[in-house]
């Protein structure tokens, strides 16, 4: 049995359809399976509640062979650390009780450089990995910036003709796409030889700029989009008008400035820590379909 939190979100979702696939038996923590898929809903057994409540996850974890976590960042939460750190103690307190031999969470880059100690929600989730690797087997998946993130870019994008970002235009960071995300963790998930704990980086195709992304996005969607460099203290002033608290917003920003600084720059790419889906596909497949229904 393979427990997944999150079953919703889009890593969660491709984990959740990776293991069925694979004929994995499969149970889900979920707030509202109504929000699952009902060929999914039909095949997992549902544990109704938070992860980040105790009882539930004290039930879910019952008889687990494996664990995927993903800690989603809490806006309303005073602080960082008690979003993803305090957080995830009943997960890992559960992991301990019921002798879970295997978690895969989802992660950050930037273990052991300079700016790891201030880079807000990826410090936050370093100390995570940190938790967890204290009472099992472990592995981090370390993520710099998704593609993803992208769609939050689709109002400015139809309104502007915009992309905006706290790197300078020209600086080239890596990538990753959600599902190639979602695909590493259940190859881990069924896998289970491993032992111990480890980073797994994932770092796309290829690293790209601010300006590389607006090539791509102008192509692939037909209309002219350029990026444009904005201030890494803007995206506090964004979090909280998006309702996050002082030390959440704050939070976004560290992380920001620490990417500015080098974050995701720690690892060295290799064809085993590049993944397989290219921006431009995933403009493709994903950005220009999300657009379309913003049109109609």
């Amino acid at each position: 049995m393979i427990v997944v939190t999150a079953p919703t979100a889009k890593i969660g979702r491709r984990v959740v359809e990776r293991l069925l696939d694979a004929g994995e038996s499969v149970r889900v923590v979920v707030r509202d399976p109504q929000r699952l898929s009902p060929g999914v809903r039909d095949r997992v057994e549902v544990v109704e509640g938070s992860h980040r409540d105790a009882a539930v996850v004290d039930k879910a974890f019952v008889g687990a062979d494996a664990v995927f976590w993903l800690m989603p960042s809490d806006l309303r939460a005073p602080d960082v650390m008690t979003s993803y750190v305090e957080a995830s103690r009943p997960g890992v307190e559960a992991v301990a009780a019921h002798g879970v031999r295997h978690v895969v969470g989802v992660s950050a880059l930037g273990r052991g450089t300079a700016v790891a100690d201030r880079a807000g929600n990826g410090t936050a989730s370093l100390a995570m990995d940190d938790l967890f690797a204290t009472v099992t087997n472990y592995r981090a998946l370390a993520n710099p910036t998704f593609m993803d993130n992208t769609l939050r870019d689709i109002r400015t994008i139809l309104g502007q003709g915009a992309i905006y970002g706290p790197l300078t235009p020209d600086r080239k960071v890596p990538m990753v796409a959600t599902r190639d995300i979602g695909d590493t963790a259940a190859r881990l998930l069924l896998d289970r030889s491993w032992t111990g704990f480890a980073e797994v980086p994932l770092l796309g195709p290829e690293n790209l700029s601010g300006n590389d992304m607006a090539a791509v996005i102008t192509d692939v969607l037909g209309i002219p989009v350029r990026y444009v460099q904005i201030e890494a203290a803007h995206l506090e002033t964004a979090m909280l008008s998006f309702g996050a608290s002082p030390g959440m917003a704050r939070a976004m920003t560290d992380m920001a400035q620490a990417k500015i600084d080098g974050l995701d720059d720690s690892v060295v790419r290799t064809a085993e820590n590049s993944t397989p889906t290219t921006f431009r596909q995933w403009c493709t497949e994903v950005l220009r379909p999300a657009v379309d229904a913003a049109r109609s």
